[in-house]
């Protein structure tokens, strides 16, 4: 985040702000069916970003999971399951280390990563960033035939730092990663399918 590319594009981006949520209730809705715990991301609005607010919704809202024994179903409302970080809040932490510390504690994916043996994420559309990153700690992923996936955080001058140096390359190994990393490219469901990022495409 010291680097020049990524303070480039802040400079493009300096005058963009966050979307307003036009979304009633939390940012991450949890509720109990039977024997299963149902996580839903609740900011359409915002395409589900991965703001200060939803990741610290998550943490909470998995944190409580953590000390259930239900199976655990994670999903989105909206036309996607997350579009990543949310661009209006980069650049906003104080500096570089501080961004790196807050990362480093509150990661979502550390969280998943604890109970993912019982834990199923479902995706669609648009899953960028930690979009993906995300949902690959999960023991299973299931995406909807119109899903596809990207990560473009080396366009800013950074890396994938919502965990997706760890979850991705389990998944689908370093090369494929380096691959989505370097190149950008958008993967579809299909594709993402036959190198192991998701489990299934539902139809």
């Amino acid at each position: 985040q010291a680097g020049p590319e990524y303070r480039r594009w802040l400079e493009m981006r300096r005058a963009s702000r966050p979307e307003p949520v036009q979304d009633e209730g939390p940012a991450v809705l949890l509720r109990r069916e039977g024997n299963t715990l149902r996580l839903t991301l609740n900011r359409a609005s915002r395409r589900n970003a991965m703001s200060v607010e939803m990741r610290d919704a998550l943490i909470a809202a998995l944190r409580q999971v953590d000390a259930d024994t239900r199976q655990l179903h994670i999903d989105a409302l909206g036309k996607c399951f997350s579009t990543g970080g949310d661009l209006g809040e980069f650049g906003s932490a104080p500096d570089p280390a501080t961004a790196h510390l807050v990362r480093g504690l509150a990661l979502p994916g550390r969280e998943l990563a604890a109970c993912a043996s019982r834990a199923e994420v479902r995706v669609h559309g648009a899953c960028i960033g930690s979009g993906i990153e995300f949902p690959a700690f999960a023991g299973r992923i299931t995406a909807s035939a119109d899903a596809w996936f990207q990560l473009p955080e080396l366009e800013f001058g950074l890396i994938p730092g919502a965990g997706g140096c760890v979850s991705i390359p389990r998944r689908i190994g370093r090369q494929r990663t380096a691959l989505m990393v370097l190149s950008a490219r958008r993967i579809d469901a299909p594709t993402a399918l036959k190198w192991g990022l998701v489990d299934a495409i539902d139809h």
